[in-house]
């Protein structure tokens, strides 16, 4: 049978979702858990390649196994050989053809940012420490342009072929007290898409770029004007969504 799973894992450490030679990953976490409690390989497939780093805590995965329990059994047993930085959060039987990243509508990410004027060493796992004063009003501007269907070739580039084009359905700041959240949701990301965009629009933030200048930048699709790329660790994969029945 095939399973999809929801998993949730803290990426610090990891060199990403996918699995690597010369790095641990989540990937090979999970096919060495299922392994070890089936007795036979299991290749998982994921909703997305999170880079190095990036937390995720809605994270999709699919596999196909012939455990003769049930699922609770096998959420609780893998939950238990797992790393602490990784947790099973739900499991279902899914369709045969399911894809968790191909079947994918839509897919969630936050960026977390510190404001805090000193910084906090329980925050730096999980986000990215900005003491510097930040213009909000010209980050929202410029983070209006971005929603729609866009070229997104300055901020980021494909996996798979070569179409840059993405379909933003929100992308918002939020504040509450020292923290400053980028909440942003789309049909798919290009690699290092997310992190490029806050980089980008902090810049804003600092007053280095003007709001009409970030969307000539976006209009222009020359990758070496924007960013930089923000760090790894304040980036979470939130949620996957899917049609029904998926």
């Amino acid at each position: 049978m095939r399973v999809k799973a929801v998993v949730a894992y803290d990426g610090t450490g990891y060199g990403g979702f996918q699995r690597q030679k010369n790095a641990p990953t989540i990937q090979e976490e999970l096919e060495q858990a299922l392994e070890k409690l089936t007795q036979t390989s299991c290749p998982v497939l994921a909703s997305g390649r999170t880079d190095a780093g990036v937390h995720a805590e809605g994270q999709v995965v699919a596999f196909d196994t012939a455990w003769p329990h049930s699922l609770p059994d096998l959420q609780r047993a893998m939950n238990a050989v797992l790393p602490s930085q990784i947790a099973v959060l739900q499991m279902e039987v899914a369709a045969p053809t399911f894809h968790p990243r191909y079947d994918a509508l839509r897919r969630a990410y936050r960026y977390t940012i510190y404001r805090g004027a000193v910084r906090n060493p329980f925050a730096a796992r999980y986000s990215l420490h900005v003491a510097r004063t930040l213009n909000l009003e010209a980050m929202q501007a410029a983070t209006l342009m971005v929603v729609g269907e866009h070229d997104f070739a300055a901020f980021g580039s494909p996996s798979v072929g070569e179409n840059t084009v993405r379909q933003i359905y929100s992308a918002v700041w939020i504040q509450q007290d020292a923290w400053l959240y980028f909440d942003i949701e789309a049909n798919a990301f290009l690699y290092r898409m997310v992190r490029m965009l806050v980089g980008s629009l902090l810049r804003a933030g600092y007053d280095v770029l003007s709001p009409e200048v970030f969307g000539e930048i976006l209009r222009g699709r020359e990758r070496r004007k924007a960013g930089p790329a923000v760090a790894p660790q304040g980036l979470c994969l939130r949620h996957v969504s899917y049609a029904e029945g998926n």
